[in-house]
Formats: structure tokens, C-alpha cells, sequence
């Protein structure tokens, strides 16, 4: 049996990685398809480095276990299933409940830093990287955090300025010279969605064609 084929789809905060993602999922089909959130991974409260004063640095690579991540992939492309952690971004912790991902012949693993992390970055066969405005991204992170986790506005702009932009400029923005895909625009970019599905489609039929 063929390893499956593992897909790294990376961005900033708010770029439009998931869009993206479900979108390949939805062209491709999700029963052909195990996929990862790197930000099941987080670490809990107290184990997550803080950027300036009381502000949580949810941005930096140690925030997450990306060990963890790993060991599934691995294991997922053995095609043993594997147990993820189901995290509360309201509490800031990883709950007692955990999400059984079954092995499938594509990996997708999306995150903001999945391409900042070399023994991460080289699992993936395929790399993509979605690149949307600072601007778009601060609006579409402003209105998700403050209606899926409960934040403030003047909560989100501190939590931007003093972690996310930084971090996004030290680790996530250097990280789309890996990629071999790059999408501007987010899930707007039907085109290139469209190119990409077509691209897992033929390596799905036939994994042995895929070469880097």
C-alpha cells in the first residue's frame, strides 16, 4: 500500500487557511481525507510564553506541541488512526475529550506555523501557503475572536499588536519561501483552489506520481 500523500496548508492568522482547506476538502472529498488543526496542539495557560506583561504569546512556536503533531502524522501515515486533544479557547486549556482522526491516503495539516517548524515542514509533500493583506486578516481575526471566543475588541488589537504581528513577521512570513503553492486571496481564489484540488485528485489516483 502507498503512503499517503501529506499536505501542509500554512498563512497568517486569519488569511483564510481553513477556508481554504475545507475548500480542497469539499472539491477532493473529506472520505479521502485526514485532517489536522495545528491549533489542537496548544499547550495549556500556564505553559505558554508570554509576549509583553499578561499578554499570552499564542503566536510563537513554543505555545504549541508540535512533537504531538508529528507523532500522529507519523502514525497516520502508517495508517494507525490517532487521538487528537479537543482545546477550549475559552478556558485557554485542552479538555479531557480528545478526536479520533482515522488514517486516510491524504494528510491535510493546516496552521499558521507548519512551515516555521523544520521537523514539521519536512513531513509534507506538498507545501501551501495562503498570503492575504495584514489588513484582512486583523478584521477577519477581530470579528472570529470576539464571536467564537468570547474576546473584547481592545483585547484583540493588544493581542495583535504585541504578539501576533510580531510573530507573524519573525516566523510565519519567512515560511512562505517553502512553499510550493502560494494563494493569495484566501479561500477568494477560486482558481487556484480549483488547480490545487485537481493536483490532490491525481496524486490520489496515483500517489506514485507525486515527486519533489
Amino acid at each position: 500500500m502507498a503512503d499517503p500523500v501529506t499536505i501542509g496548508v500554512a498563512g497568517g492568522s486569519g488569511s483564510g487557511k481553513t477556508t481554504v482547506s475545507r475548500a480542497i476538502m469539499d472539491r477532493v472529498g473529506t472520505q479521502h481525507i485526514a485532517y489536522l488543526e495545528h491549533d489542537a496542539y496548544y499547550k495549556d495557560l500556564d505553559d505558554i510564553p508570554h509576549a509583553e506583561g499578561e499578554i499570552i504569546n499564542f503566536d510563537h512556536p513554543f505555545a504549541l506541541e508540535t512533537s504531538l503533531l508529528i507523532q500522529h502524522i507519523l502514525q497516520l501515515k502508517q495508517w494507525q488512526p490517532v487521538e487528537i486533544p479537543v482545546y477550549d479557547f475559552t478556558t485557554y486549556r485542552r479538555t479531557s475529550a480528545v478526536r479520533v482522526i482515522q488514517p486516510q491516503p491524504i494528510i491535510l495539516v493546516e496552521g499558521i506555523l507548519v512551515f516555521a517548524e523544520p521537523d514539521l515542514r519536512k513531513l509534507f509533500d506538498v507545501r501551501i501557503f495562503v498570503d492575504t493583506d495584514a489588513d484582512i486578516r486583523l478584521i477577519r481575526r477581530l470579528t472570529r475572536d470576539i464571536s467564537e471566543r468570547a474576546r473584547s475588541v481592545d483585547s484583540v488589537i493588544e493581542q495583535y499588536l504585541h504578539s501576533v504581528r510580531p510573530m507573524h513577521l519573525e516566523f510565519v512570513e519567512p515560511s512562505k519561501r517553502y512553499a510550493d503553492v502560494i494563494i493569495p486571496e484566501g479561500g477568494k481564489n477560486l482558481v487556484a483552489i480549483e488547480m490545487v484540488a485537481a493536483r490532490i485528485r491525481s496524486l490520489l489516483e496515483n500517489p506514485r506520481s507525486m515527486s519533489r
